[in-house]
């Protein structure tokens, strides 16, 4: 045979194979389909999160608080963030409150960061975490507060220089970054320390952590396993001052994408299990998280595979796959849009949840993302999955619903539900439908989202709706619906003349 036939035969080979393994993975991946009908594309209960970055600004603020005019500068950098996330159907936002052994609230153990003043160590002119949390909750948005756990930072910043003259053998050195060490009784201690400090100040909805591992460059003197329980003691040690504290505060973490090698697709030495002493999924398993954030900032096999993978072991716990959206960035890989779409579709497709890497890139719409999600995608408001697991009781309903209008608008109040978990208060969700009764399970019929206030007004375009009100816990649970009849309309009597003898 000769060698140009030689080169034909294997070119058409080559052909037959990648057509054979596009063909097979468009077969295992075909999820791409939304489900019948209108109201099975809007699923109620779906995590919609972000990463919003603190570490130098990245994401906020963008500007420093120095003064008063200042401080109201950059309270309204984070009012206007949090204005587009909710318009896009965002209902929990991770926001980063320890950075590199620094924090963005008063605290008593860490220094405030600089990226608040300017200034490490000064603190802005007011507390940066509650801010945070008031205008989250007033948008019916959960507020995590996501902790940076092993690097503090350089040698000689702030953050690690302080750390290392409390405890001089806590933190390690590789190259010029500070990491506490793992297999030090004291950094489980000191890390759970920080958590109960923002859980018992704060009205966090979750802790979420963030590089709860060993650093990939760390030269691990023990064994996996031993790696492993290094970690997991950490994770268990925060985990129970938490849920002492405040037991439907969520657990959660950010893993590596990737948990393990799968029996047909390899991680490619880069995965949480392995590389770096990870056991996540041990950590739904075992009771210890609640969530898991997994990084997924991947394409392709590199995806799809590994998230199925992280849905059939939650063990009935809730995923939500971070998606890396910076990668759409030309300085970065220059995805396309349909990349992340395509991934959004399908973990919607298994249950899952979203989360985006991170706040500034979908809020600049990069190549589309915020448009998509806002108009196609999510375009109705989704609630968070309750965590049944740590409470199930559902409150009994609201009662005595009033609705009239006032000025075309409808005026709904109602009078409080009955809680019966040991949380301080309960939320409440409106729904509004032209047919009576209201279906509540359909969230096209969300209009109010986990509102503390026990009153709403609603628009002249929906005054002739019939309305449904349901008070949720601060686990999620969901009550009974009370269901109300169309508003009764004010009606306005004519004028009456003299000259008719006041008459009609």
């Amino acid at each position: 045979m000769s060698a140009i036939s030689q080169r034909t035969v294997r070119f058409l080979v080559l052909l037959v194979w990648l057509f054979t393994i596009t063909t097979s993975t468009a077969q295992t991946f075909s999820f791409f389909k939304t489900g019948d009908g209108e109201a099975s594309k809007f699923p109620k209960h779906e995590v919609r999160a972000v990463w919003l970055t603190t570490i130098g600004g990245l994401d906020w603020p963008r500007s420093y608080a120095r003064d008063a005019a200042s401080v109201a500068r950059q309270q309204r950098e984070l009012t206007d963030i949090l204005d587009r996330l909710q318009r896009a159907g965002i209902n929990t936002v991770l926001l980063q409150v320890r950075i590199r052994g620094t924090v963005i609230y008063p605290s008593l153990f860490e220094p405030v960061d600089g990226c608040l003043s300017g200034v490490p160590g000064k603190q802005p002119g007011y507390d940066a975490l509650q801010f945070a949390i008031d205008e989250c909750h007033q948008r019916g948005m959960e507020l995590h507060a996501w902790v940076v756990t092993i690097p503090v930072g350089k040698w000689n910043a702030t953050g690690c220089r302080e750390l290392r003259k409390k405890y001089p053998l806590l933190i390690k050195k590789i190259g010029d970054e500070g990491y506490m060490d793992p297999e030090n009784r004291q950094t489980a201690t000191y890390l759970a320390d920080i958590c109960d400090e923002i859980t018992r100040n704060y009205d966090v909805d979750g802790i979420h952590l963030d590089y709860i591992r060993y650093p990939e460059t760390w030269h691990l003197r023990v064994s996996n396993d031993e790696g492993r329980r290094h970690i997991t003691n950490i994770v268990e040690a925060i985990a129970r001052k938490v849920k002492a504290r405040k037991a439907w505060v969520k657990m959660s973490c950010a893993p590596i994408g990737k948990f393990d090698n799968l029996s047909r697709y390899h991680s490619y030495g880069w995965n949480a299990y392995t590389k770096v002493c990870q056991d996540a999924q041990g950590w739904l398993r075992n009771g210890l998280m609640d969530a898991l954030f997994p990084m997924m900032y991947f394409q392709g096999n590199h995806f799809f595979p590994f998230a199925i993978d992280w849905s059939e072991q939650s063990y009935g716990r809730i995923v939500v796959p971070g998606l890396g959206i910076y990668f759409m960035s030309p300085a970065e890989k220059n995805w396309a849009l349909d990349v992340i779409t395509r991934e959004m579709y399908m973990l919607r497709q298994y249950g899952m949840g979203y989360a985006f890497f991170r706040s500034k890139f979908f809020t600049d719409d990069l190549k589309g993302i915020y448009s998509f999600t806002k108009n196609e995608f999510s375009r109705y408001p989704a609630l968070v999955p309750a965590i049944t697991w740590q409470w199930a009781q559902r409150p009994l309903p609201p009662r005595q619903m009033s609705v009239h209008t006032v000025k075309g608008d409808v005026m709904l109040s109602w009078s409080g539900a009955v809680d019966h978990s040991d949380a301080p208060y309960l939320l409440y969700n409106v729904y509004a439908g032209r047919t009576y009764p209201v279906d509540v399970k359909d969230a096209r019929n969300l209009i109010a989202v986990r509102r503390r206030a026990t009153e709403l007004r609603i628009p002249a375009e929906r005054a002739d709706r019939y309305y449904a009100v349901t008070a949720t816990d601060r686990y999620g649970n969901e009550s009974e619906a009370l269901q109300s009849m169309a508003p009764q309309r004010s009606v306005e009597r004519p004028k009456m003349l003299k000259c008719d003898g006041y008459k009609v």
